[in-house]
């Protein structure tokens, strides 16, 4: 599946939070500007430093009215020690089935070492306050993609 394009309505979804608690994209709708990452897997080194840095750039994210979800087929549980282990800031889902991912088109063959899989593609969704997607980050770069995010939602409030 392709990835839904700037300017579409964002694919919603509900999915359960590090606490297992029902999380929905539709309740931000016009307050909000929400960073939706997809990540391969908690723990792991380069969702680490992404993650840790969306965290320490939680003020400025908060000056530009974003919240920030991270993604993964991770279960509850291992989000649960993601967020204590980082110390994370903001909240974690857990796409098991990999059925949003699939609705993001971020869900595809993956090759590392020689070895081809089925995994996360990492990519970043910028959705609007109007639940609009104003920016897709395919190429993420995990050392400055908190940067990269922030320059975006700083574009989109001028």
């Amino acid at each position: 599946m392709a990835l839904p394009k700037v300017g579409a309505k964002a694919p919603a979804f509900t999915l359960r939070n590090q606490a297992g608690e029902k999380v929905r994209l539709s309740s931000f709708a016009g307050e909000k500007n929400v960073v939706v990452y997809f990540y391969p897997k908690a723990m792991t080194p380069g969702c680490t430093v992404q993650a840790c840095g969306l965290r320490d750039s939680k003020k400025e994210l908060e000056d530009v009215d974003a919240v920030v979800f991270g993604i993964s087929p991770d279960p509850v549980s291992r989000l649960e020690k993601f967020i204590e282990k980082q110390e994370l800031n903001f909240d974690l889902l857990s796409d098991e089935d990999h059925a949003i991912a699939e609705k993001y088109g971020v869900w595809g063959l993956k090759k590392f070492m020689g070895r081809e899989f089925m995994g996360i593609l990492r990519t970043t969704f910028i959705v609007g306050k109007d639940g609009k997607i104003k920016h897709v980050f395919d190429k993420v770069k995990t050392k400055t993609h908190h940067d990269d995010v922030l320059a975006v939602l700083k574009d989109l409030a001028d």
